[in-house]
């Protein structure tokens, strides 16, 4: 009879583990993967997705089962097998107190361990490693668990409602997935091989490109380059030659006088045919995008634009810069500059681990890289603009500033724009003692 009353706890105790396993499996599982687990017709997701909405009865149901496994292997360990191990030390001549407490210890300890093992830790670490998967396996049974016992899951979960609300407790699971998960979770795919470094990089490139406006990735009015078509051709001619660029904000007498973008390649042909180019006729509308619309957004209205290329005004009518299709890759890849600005990276780490900083980089990937979080709402877009807002008027060279025990130290200035900023962890002057 001893072998059966082990085989019996033994048993329970696989029981118990399955349903702790269950419970964390479920509990674990992450919404937007057993919805499209159940989109893929994988068998078990459609019920695994029904109990981790409703997680009180399916909660219930495992408790249950739990409570009324541990009752019974406490019985037969207690009743019987602690028993069985009491007499068999008195065997030995020993008295019946200590044989009790020996007897009684022994298989008190020896299931603890058990159940600690096979009942608690290997399931849950099982269920860990691969919690959807895990959760569609066993959700029929536990579905069908969950049916046999509704009355007193019904009464269970009522019970734990009422609970819930009398604490302030909100019932709902909220499922909102943040920023800062994501990109943990594109870390952790990153650090597992799933994705290369620089898919990461690209990733992240396209969740700031939403969240910033175009302002942030413009060619600013002092940088463009703009052509007066009333000039003479040949003066015409020798600006193109000497920009080296592709396209020009074309404008009539006056620089807010603009009438759309002239495109180098329209005049070359014109030029290559014999003709005497018109150049207002070669001028190309270009679509007029609004400041403070996201980044993300103007992708549409280039690729529309026969020209691809947007005129940046402001909200009082003001032009303030452009955009191409350049500028929007660029803040997805990094920084690579082929017409208007020569080729210089965003941030350069010098050998004592100091930053070189462009004042054009934007400010999003430095603050992120020192730990600083990024204000949510801000009037700047630029490292050069964070340290204007951060000092309050133009810097001058060697000016610096101290934030999250970072210096923030101007190198260079291109007339009144900062355009090289030194950040170096910041370290405090200490007085010595004078003896």
């Amino acid at each position: 009879m001893a072998y059966f009353e082990i085989v019996v706890v033994i048993v329970l105790t696989c029981i118990n583990g399955l349903l702790a396993m269950s419970e964390l499996a479920i509990a674990s599982s992450r919404l937007p993967k057993l919805r499209l687990m159940v989109e893929q017709g994988v068998h078990g997701s459609r019920r695994a997705l029904a109990l981790a909405l409703d997680p009180g009865r399916f909660l219930s149901t495992v408790q249950i089962g739990i409570t009324l496994i541990g009752i019974m292997a406490g019985a037969v360990s207690g009743a019987t097998l602690g028993g069985r191990a009491a007499l068999w030390f008195a065997g030995f001549g020993l008295s019946e107190t200590v044989s009790e407490a020996l007897g009684y210890g022994l298989v008190i300890g020896a299931i603890t361990y058990l159940s600690l093992i096979i009942g608690e830790l290997v399931p849950k670490r099982i269920a860990l490693r691969n919690p959807e998967g895990v959760a569609c396996l066993v959700a029929p049974g536990m579905t069908i668990l969950a049916k046999v016992s509704a009355p007193v899951v019904w009464l269970l979960d009522r019970s734990g409602r009422l609970v819930l609300a009398l604490l302030g407790q909100s019932q709902t699971r909220d499922d909102t997935v943040t920023d800062a998960e994501i990109h943990s979770m594109i870390a952790e795919a990153e650090s597992a091989g799933v994705i290369e470094p620089e898919e990461r990089s690209m990733i992240a490139g396209v969740m700031r490109l939403g969240d910033r406006p175009v302002r942030s990735v413009m060619i600013p009015r002092a940088d463009v380059i703009m052509i007066d078509i009333s000039d003479t051709p040949a003066a015409i001619g020798k600006k193109m030659a000497e920009t080296g660029h592709s396209r020009f904000v074309a404008y009539e007498d006056k620089p807010d006088n603009i009438l759309g973008v002239l495109q180098a390649k329209d005049v070359a042909i014109a030029l290559l045919r014999r003709k005497s180019p018109n150049l207002k006729q070669l001028v190309k509308q270009a679509p007029v995008v609004p400041d403070t619309v996201d980044a993300l957004d103007v992708v549409n209205k280039l690729k529309e634009s026969d020209v691809h290329f947007g005129l940046i005004y402001d909200e009082y009518g003001h032009f303030e810069g452009i955009v191409t299709e350049a500028d929007i890759l660029e803040a997805i890849v990094g920084a690579f500059r082929e017409e208007h600005r020569e080729a210089e990276p965003e941030i350069v780490e010098r050998d004592d681990g100091s930053l070189l900083v462009a004042g054009w980089a934007p400010i999003e990937p430095l603050l992120q890289r020192i730990a600083l979080a990024v204000p949510e709402r801000r009037d700047y877009q630029t490292v050069a603009g964070f340290m204007l807002d951060k000092m309050g008027r133009l810097p001058a060279i060697g000016e610096s500033f101290v934030a999250n025990g970072y210096c923030f130290e101007v190198l260079d200035l291109d007339g009144r724009r900062i355009d090289k900023i030194l950040v170096r962890r910041h370290a405090p002057v200490t007085r010595r003692a004078m003896s």
